[in-house]
């Protein structure tokens, strides 16, 4: 690898990580892309080598680098050209501070424009939309305040922890957004991982495959619903229930909901939702 530190380069944010990402895919100091590849493996600190190397001032979390990547940003066109037909580069989890690229079928989660939307009479506290600070944090709030994950999935649902940050055998750190404990009428208890996505942010085949790996290592004994949840344009929230099946993330699930004045709830809406 080149000594030579260039000038700290200029550009947003975005540019700069794409450049940092791009760096690493292409460079073969760092092992790196060949016709041919399905894997590509690196690790936290070579971002930092990649940093060095471009003159660009990493962030203190060197992992928004990825996240970005994963699920704000996407991938740099020149990477994504050298992905086939029906094929895309994804970044996974590969041990502790260790990544990979792997060459995955393309896999869009994205909400159906022709579902109905269900009204559910909103029962957030209004000094807390007052008061949401992001996308994220608001629609967690209010699928917290609303009980949707009890809704949707029609079991009682509990708020174990939120922003959950541990370590998966073979993935390394993850995080998830908020965790839920939940039961039936049955007895069964579940663990309910829950993504949120609001913004331009997408939902994620990695975080759903971290999540599954993650249940089945720490709550072996539960079952896992991994639950997804983002807002639409138009004040809708999109929910959806997720699995993996032959390595791509399926939805079990889909619900589209959106939080009215109880009042706003007519009578012949509810005779629909009865049928």
């Amino acid at each position: 690898m080149s000594c030579l530190r260039r000038p700290f380069l200029s550009g947003t944010k975005e540019n700069r990580y794409k450049q940092l990402v791009e760096h690493i895919f292409f460079d073969q100091d760092f092992g790196a892309y060949k016709p041919g590849v399905t894997e590509i493996s690196f690790a936290r600190v070579d971002i930092e080598r990649a940093a060095y190397v471009l003159g660009i001032i990493l962030p203190k979390n060197v992992g928004d680098v990825v996240y970005s990547n994963r699920y704000r940003a996407g991938a740099p066109q020149r990477i994504l050209d050298t992905a086939p037909a029906g094929l895309e580069w994804i970044i996974e989890g590969d041990g502790r501070a260790r990544y990979k690229f792997a060459l995955v079928p393309i896999n869009r989660i994205l909400p159906n424009p022709a579902l109905v939307t269900i009204k559910i009479p909103d029962a957030t506290p209004e000094i807390i939309g007052a008061y949401a600070l992001n996308d994220e944090q608001a629609l967690l709030a209010r699928v917290r305040y609303n009980r949707l994950i009890d809704v949707f999935l029609g079991i009682t649902a509990y708020s174990l922890q939120n922003h959950m940050r541990t370590t998966v055998a073979g993935i390394g750190q993850i995080e998830i957004d908020e965790v839920y404990v939940g039961i039936d009428r049955l007895g069964v208890q579940y663990v309910i991982p829950v993504q949120a996505k609001g913004g331009k942010d997408q939902l994620s085949v990695v975080q759903t495959k971290q999540d599954l790996a993650c249940c089945a290592e720490k709550f072996p004994n539960l079952v896992c619903r991994t639950v997804s949840a983002q807002f639409m344009d138009d004040e809708r929230m999109a929910m959806f229930e997720l699995t993996v099946q032959d390595g791509r993330v399926c939805v079990v699930d889909e619900k589209h909901y959106r939080l009215v004045p109880a009042d706003s709830i007519s009578p012949e809406e509810l005779r629909t939702y009865r049928r």
